[in-house]
């Protein structure tokens, strides 16, 4: 009897607890049914914050960057111009040389014993020019006096002139061997960097042809080559002449370097001149740069990009990068409109000007166009927080890119 007293008593606790529970998610339901959703005051969730920028029309100075390559501003091939063989290399590979520096030694003892038989040569013809020279003065006054025929005074001036020939040709002769000589020391013709030896000691060198040794560079200033479509030069050339564009004055001549790591090259440089000619297969036309390299940070052939300032647009708007979204139907980007909703607005997108993009028709001055946020926006429509865009910080790349990709799937929603 006891126990089903026991049974019953906890029978009824039980029944007890459920009533209760059944109690509180009633009233639990209520609430949530009141609220709907619950959070913000009004019955509604609260607005997504959105990072906005405020159109602002200003003078944009129309960037152009272009493809180029590095080239030494100065190259000369060391070539062996005296024959025989290479006898010592007096430089250290990669190292800075001056101009008229010793580079290389050739073998220079035939060209010691030339130029000591061609001054032997010369010696003889100085002997004859003074033997000549006293006999036809003394026949002078002989012919005068009658005492020998006009003919052997005549052929005593021709033997001295012919002296004089032997002479000069010997004294020339003398002076082409000391070139030869002077040519079996190989020096560098201009100041520059030179990079390694292209032969060794012992080679036969200049038998028949001039043998290249080495190449000296002078990479300081560097010249940078890039070319651009004939295209764009007649399109920025209508919009000068028709006014919409106005020159970058001082700046037109001024260049920046990217090198291939993304990095803006400290030195400015200047632009040389622009081709006058096409090229055919390309339709591209090549223009030259100088820059600074006092550090010899640049080296030829490396792979740049250069931002040549070439007109300004007046009352220019640019934009962030990441708050157009760009597809084959059109560009858009979303406004800030009545009531704080978003709404979707076709733009014309010009050209790249760094990290934004020059918007030329489509927006008015003092709208508000979302930047980022994309993400939090779950209901298409529906009002948003607008607050000024803080641009992300260069250590955080990744978030950089998921707010570039953020408008299309946005625009997708």
């Amino acid at each position: 009897m006891s126990a089903l007293k026991d049974v019953s008593a906890r029978f009824a606790l039980n029944s007890l607890a459920l009533i209760a529970a059944a109690t509180l998610l009633a009233a639990c339901g209520q609430k949530t049914d009141g609220q709907k959703g619950g959070g913000a005051p009004g019955g509604g969730m609260p607005p997504a914050q959105v990072g906005v920028v405020t159109v602002t029309p200003t003078t944009v100075s129309l960037t152009t960057e272009l493809p180029g390559r590095l080239e030494a501003s100065r190259v000369a091939q060391v070539r062996a111009r005296a024959a025989g063989i290479l006898r010592e290399r007096v430089f250290k590979e990669g190292s800075d040389v001056k101009a008229g520096q010793l580079l290389f030694r050739i073998d220079n003892a035939p060209y010691q014993a030339a130029l000591a038989s061609a001054q032997a040569t010369l010696a003889r013809a100085q002997a004859n020019v003074a033997q000549t020279t006293a006999q036809a003065e003394r026949y002078k006054p002989l012919m005068e006096a009658n005492a020998i025929s006009k003919q052997d005074y005549i052929n005593a001036v021709s033997a001295q002139k012919s002296a004089e020939a032997d002479l000069a040709a010997s004294r020339a002769a003398v002076q082409t061997a000391q070139i030869n000589l002077g040519y079996s020391s190989v020096t560098s013709p201009i100041a520059g960097r030179i990079g390694r030896a292209l032969v060794t000691e012992g080679a036969l060198v200049g038998q028949g042809e001039a043998t290249p040794l080495a190449v000296v560079q002078q990479i300081n200033p560097m010249y940078v080559n890039f070319t651009q479509s004939t295209t764009e030069v007649l399109k920025l050339r209508r919009a000068l002449a028709a006014g919409k564009l106005q020159k970058a004055g001082a700046d037109a001549a001024k260049v920046q370097v990217v090198l291939e790591d993304g990095s803006v090259y400290p030195q400015t440089g200047k632009l040389l001149f622009s081709d006058l000619t096409v090229d055919p297969t390309s339709g591209q036309i090549t223009l030259r740069a100088e820059v600074p390299n006092p550090n010899s940070l640049l080296l030829p052939g490396m792979y740049v990009r250069v931002r040549l300032a070439q007109a300004s647009q007046p009352e220019g708007i640019l934009l962030p990068q990441q708050a157009v979204t760009r597809s084959e139907a059109g560009d858009t980007v979303l406004v800030v409109g009545a009531d704080n909703k978003p709404v979707k607005r076709n733009v014309k997108v010009a050209s790249a000007q760094g990290q934004s993009w020059l918007v030329t028709d489509g927006l008015q001055p003092g709208e508000k166009v979302i930047v980022d946020g994309f993400q939090k926006m779950m209901v298409p429509g529906a009002p948003v927080n607008p607050v000024p865009w803080q641009p992300a910080a260069a250590s955080a790349p990744a978030s950089g890119a998921a707010a570039a990709s953020a408008p299309a799937s946005a625009a997708s929603r």
